[in-house]
């Protein structure tokens, strides 16, 4: 496994404890997985995903609680089915997201 594959790994893992109806941030994801600074790889690994992966990618979101993926309606239906609301087109951190 090369370095590239090992951090791969990591923010899987991370994404994957992400409980039903919470949320992580890309920094927060970043951090987690031994990256800090790097919450843009968060997003990069994310959005290549490999085809019919499970990973819950939707309950991660911007630092400002808002949906930054290229499938943002798509990941706000996820939210919602999980009991995940947007508010003026942000979800509340204070209420929302994983402390891990």
């Amino acid at each position: 496994m090369t370095a590239i594959d090992d951090v791969k790994e990591e923010i899987w893992q991370w994404v994957a404890a992400i409980p039903p109806g919470k949320v992580a941030t890309y920094g927060q994801i970043a951090r987690l997985a031994g990256i800090p600074n790097k919450p843009r790889m968060v997003g990069t690994v994310l959005n290549h995903l490999p085809a019919g992966s499970k990973l819950p990618w939707f309950r991660v979101i911007n630092s400002a609680g808002r949906l930054s993926s290229p499938s943002a309606d798509r990941q706000q239906q996820h939210l919602a089915d999980e009991g995940v609301h947007l508010l003026n087109g942000r979800i509340n951190l204070k209420l929302y997201q994983w402390d891990a």
